[in-house]
């Protein structure tokens, strides 16, 4: 295994267990606050939200496969195949990242069976229901905030000086799902370091293949555009 994909996996890990261990405890009263925020403010996130659904991501990302292979193929060698098959590539990058930060989470929903905030007067913030096969049962972690966590997580992995930008756009969307009452804050921070882990595993995966990314003296996979090497 790389050293450096198990070092960043590790903090990783340990910040999802800070941080779970950090507002757990809060959720409910973190969550009631949210909610009554003034209209305006709800508003606002309530158009935001949305942005975090892996459906379009995914399906998005994947007909920018198909298309640009087709493309790919059909130029056969040269600059503008070259191209081809870097959006290809980039495009494969999405799709994997997402899709598979989509498997996890929901396999991570069904074993887990949270309730979720407005089940909070029956149920209060703490019940699981595991393979309870309802969406009312679905809230850790949260969805939205994987499925943006592993978006802005792979631009901040092909762009990292923007990487502060990427993470806060992700952050945003993950506090819309608690101002909106779908999901508590620690549903929130899962989904987010989750969607971000994925971003980085799937990277490490294309830097051995060497697409898109190459491995710096440290192991960690950068960006071939900053290198100026082919991608």
């Amino acid at each position: 295994m790389n050293r450096s994909f198990a070092t960043s996996s590790l903090w990783i890990l340990a910040a999802t267990v800070v941080l779970l261990a950090a507002l757990v405890p809060f959720d409910p009263a973190i969550s009631r606050h949210a909610r009554g925020l003034p209209g305006a403010i709800v508003a606002f996130n309530a158009h935001i939200t949305d942005f975090g659904t892996f459906r379009w991501m995914i399906y998005g990302s994947g007909v920018l496969v198909i298309l640009a292979y087709a493309v790919h193929r059909a130029l056969g060698n040269g600059t503008a195949a070259g191209r081809a098959r870097s959006v290809t590539r980039l495009s494969l990058y999405f799709f994997l990242t997402i899709g598979a930060t989509s498997a996890f989470v929901h396999l991570a929903k069904l074993i887990v069976g949270r309730a979720r905030p407005e089940l909070f007067a029956d149920l209060g913030a703490y019940s699981l229901t595991p393979f309870a096969y309802d969406n009312l049962y679905a809230s850790f972690p949260s969805g939205h905030s994987a499925a943006v966590g592993a978006f802005f997580g792979a631009f901040s992995m092909l762009v990292p000086r923007l990487r502060p930008l990427f993470l806060a756009g992700a952050l945003a969307i993950g506090v819309s799902r608690v101002i909106l009452g779908a999901h508590y804050p620690s549903d929130v921070a899962a989904g987010l370091l989750l969607g971000l882990w994925t971003a980085i595993a799937v990277a490490f995966l294309f830097a051995r293949r060497d697409w898109l990314f190459r491995f710096d003296a440290r192991g960690w996979p950068l960006p071939k555009a900053l290198s100026g090497k082919p991608k």
